[in-house]
């Protein structure tokens, strides 16, 4: 979206441009004037689709330029800021259409907010009710991680979905390292300990953008930042979050404290992680139990086995009997493929595409979203159709 900035101010000039290009699609700052006058003389060539108005040092008869300035750019929206209210101003404001207006100096949250608004309405954007599922090992080696970040890739890359990872972990999450080599810039506390700057733009400057559409917020490394996080954290976060991403990954680990509490009652559906063992069994039980207690309802929870192998002497029948939850998914034991992509640092699909593990990662893509692709063989034809043609 290009804008148009009046404004004298040249240090505003610099943070809005700062901002606009942080954001998601870019603003560009296509020109600026000094004021109304110099606004109206120097017409754009291409109009704007948007004009921010600083109407801190305007004269009262310059007030009166607006309407010719609003019918030059009839199709562009308005922002008008200001370091104080004035009451004419704002009624001329409203009768050219500006609904949009922003006190200074410019609280960055708020611009977002405004600017979100607007790309709504322009159809530039579309504000998105994304679900946050919850990935909890039932116990210590369950594969949880590996298969949260593996599964918002598949995501992101099968399904086409906007996708974020939370990495719930605390200060020992290692979330990131499962799916990309790079060094994360901030983590969750770093987010916390800025928390009023929280909006579209900081949140996605924060992640390790793993691939188009696909990013992870690692897990807090500072354990003194680490202790000051709190559960309305948690909430701020998920609600930009949803609001931006399609669907948001919650990495929970095992740990039950106020924050994966909170984690976890905001999320659609939790997921527990488990091996078919009876040390699982037995912990994922009392993780159920812990649910239950805190009134989930009971369609919420569905169980994924990993490191699957059919023939042995315990049934998922006996699981589900024993847990009285469904499971919604097995994954195959594949140790050799899930060990170099760990290793590595590569997402599984890029690595090994053709693997049972792939497979599996596709087919929870498709329970999970609930939908196949149009072609007759859904998802599988897009993972391994390439395969099979490069050979």
């Amino acid at each position: 979206m290009k804008a148009l900035l009046i404004s004298p101010d040249e240090q505003l000039q610099a943070d809005l441009a700062a901002q606009g290009s942080a954001r998601l699609p870019v603003l560009q700052l296509a020109a600026t004037r000094h004021d109304l006058r110099d606004a109206l003389a120097r017409l754009l060539p291409q109009p704007p689709e948007l004009v921010l108005f600083d109407a801190s040092q305007v004269e009262p008869a310059q007030a009166e330029l607006l309407e010719p300035l609003a019918r030059q750019y009839p199709e562009a929206s308005f922002i008008l800021l200001t370091r104080a209210p004035q009451h004419e101003l704002l009624i001329r404001a409203m009768r050219v259409g500006m609904r949009e207006v922003l006190p200074l100096p410019l609280v960055h949250r708020a611009l977002h907010e405004a600017l979100d608004r607007i790309e709504v309405e322009r159809g530039v954007t579309a504000m998105r009710e994304g679900k946050a599922l919850a990935f909890i090992a039932c116990k210590g080696g369950s594969g949880a991680t590996f298969l949260a970040t593996n599964f918002g890739y598949a995501l992101a890359a099968l399904a086409g979905r906007k996708v974020l990872l939370l990495d719930l972990h605390g200060q020992f999450g290692d979330a990131t390292l499962y799916v990309s080599d790079q060094k994360p810039a901030m983590t969750l506390s770093d987010i916390c300990s800025q928390i009023g700057r929280l909006d579209a733009a900081f949140l996605e400057s924060c992640l390790v953008h793993v691939a188009p559409g696909y990013g992870v917020l690692a897990a807090a490394d500072d354990p003194a930042l680490a202790t000051q996080m709190k559960p309305e954290h948690i909430d701020a976060i998920l609600r930009v979050a949803r609001q931006h991403y399609d669907y948001v990954l919650l990495d929970v680990g095992r740990q039950i404290d106020a924050l994966s509490l909170r984690a976890l009652d905001q999320s659609d559906a939790i997921y527990p992680v488990l091996q078919l063992a009876l040390p699982d069994i037995r912990d994922g039980r009392r993780l159920l139990d812990i649910f239950r207690s805190l009134g989930y309802p009971a369609g919420r929870t569905r169980l994924i086995v990993n490191r699957y192998e059919k023939g042995g002497k315990l049934r998922l029948a006996d699981l589900e009997q024993a847990l009285g939850a469904e499971v919604l998914h097995t994954v195959p034991n594949d140790y050799l493929a899930a060990t170099d992509s760990v290793n590595q640092g590569v997402p599984l699909l890029q690595l090994a595409r053709s693997s049972p593990l792939a497979r599996s990662l596709a087919e929870l893509v498709e329970a999970v979203t609930a939908r196949r692709l149009p072609e007759s063989k859904g998802l599988f034809d897009r993972l391994f159709g390439r395969a099979e043609t490069e050979h």
